[in-house]
């Protein structure tokens, strides 16, 4: 027998003798998992490596979430992304690569998805496939059921640092320069409205949660989130506000622009949107143009130009406003841009940082401070350094 098959047979010994969904201690089902191991190396020769191994992917594939928990214990693996049982891919060190391990079959993948789901108290199924939620550690889950997954299941988890990240990290990782991150840091503290665009995995959130650490201990700061994933272990007087979607009877939901309005009474001195995308942009400004200076939030965009044309369309999802009334809003809501971007070595980097200095001829005017310029060398590698911008 492979090590899988012995796994398979193991496991199915383990479920004969326990209930998964009963108190069964960890220490019970280990100790369970030895003893048919035991039994099982009597007529089979088995190492003490491969014993090792077995016992771990048993238990994970009982109690954790199966062949993704050695990924989980791995603290350099930042993303992990499940693609139907055979293709899982992680990224690790900026890079992304092919695993070797697979799922044993369509099952062990939706159970492993229907375990995350009941981690954080959450229905994932046909009715409602897709899922998105946080694990223990924190990580972030998206989870999308076949078949509106084509190629089965997919997982995808994004991983975050044990300990956060500090501004002295990205200084030291490239990500910012020194002089740009002492003037984003008296921008917080001179409670300047901060919004920060970039793409995918640019590092938004983890520049949000260490600007945020930037605010005077004694402020109140409430944050609004899909999923909760700032650290804002400076802050005491601190409220984390999450969304929740719509239960299995089709209601219960809780969006981003309820929460702003329910934060607003919370007599907050900041505020903290983890993310804008849609009509909550308009409740955001309103806000931000009505006594909360300080505050931050981040949106998707390809540019700080792009930024604020992409802030102008969300607002009209909200309110049937003139554009140049929107414009109006933006530049008086917002004092400053920062753009992240991954350049083509994967590195994250602070691409720009601009102020919004009004409005001319009827459109926002950027002045950039800071913009990172970047040389491709030899090799294909590539350098570059965040230049201060001389107006």
């Amino acid at each position: 027998m492979s090590k899988e098959e012995i796994i398979s047979y193991i496991r199915n010994r383990i479920y004969k003798y326990i209930d998964v969904d009963d108190e069964c201690t960890d220490e019970y089902i280990r100790e369970r998992i030895s003893r048919e191991i035991h039994l099982f190396s009597k007529d089979n020769i088995i190492s003490v490596n491969d014993r090792e191994y077995i016992s771990k992917r048993v238990f994970d594939s009982i109690r954790g979430l199966d062949v993704l928990e050695s990924f989980l214990r791995d603290d350099d693996i930042t993303e992990i992304m499940v693609n139907g049982t055979e293709n899982i891919f992680i990224e690790k060190s900026g890079s992304i690569y092919q695993s070797d391990v697979h799922f044993e079959d369509e099952k062990r993948l939706n159970d492993t998805a229907l375990r995350i789901a009941s981690k954080s108290n959450k229905i994932v199924n046909a009715k409602n496939p897709i899922l998105d939620t946080v694990l223990d550690d924190g990580s972030r889950a998206c989870v999308v059921l076949y078949p509106v997954s084509r190629n089965g299941t997919s997982i995808t988890i994004r991983r975050f640092y044990d300990n956060p990240l500090t501004m002295e990290d990205l200084i030291k990782i490239g990500t910012i320069s020194e002089e740009a991150a002492n003037y984003l840091i008296t921008a917080v503290k001179s409670k300047k409205n901060i919004f920060i665009s970039g793409g995918t995995g640019s590092g938004k959130t983890t520049l949000l949660g260490i600007l945020g650490n930037y605010i005077a201990e004694d402020e109140r700061v409430v944050t609004i989130e899909d999923s909760a994933e700032l650290n804002l272990f400076r802050i005491k007087n601190w409220v984390r506000l999450e969304t929740k979607g719509i239960n299995a009877s089709g209601d219960g939901e809780i969006t981003i622009r309820r929460l702003i309005k329910t934060a607003l009474r919370m007599r907050p001195d900041r505020l903290i949107v983890g993310e804008v995308r849609g009509d909550e942009a308009i409740d955001m400004l309103q806000a931000l143009n009505t006594g909360h200076a300080g505050s931050l939030s981040t949106g998707h965009a390809n540019s700080a130009k792009d930024m604020i044309s992409r802030l102008e369309t969300m607002v009209l999802y909200g309110m049937d406003i003139p554009v140049q009334a929107i414009r109006g809003q933006i530049a008086s809501a917002l004092d400053i841009i920062v753009h992240l971007s991954r350049i083509k070595d994967k590195s994250r980097k602070v691409m720009e940082i601009s102020r919004i200095s009004g409005i001319c001829n009827g459109q926002i005017v950027l002045s950039p401070v800071y913009r990172f310029e970047e040389i491709e060398a030899e090799g294909g590698k590539t350098s570059g350094e965040l230049k201060y911008v001389q107006e």
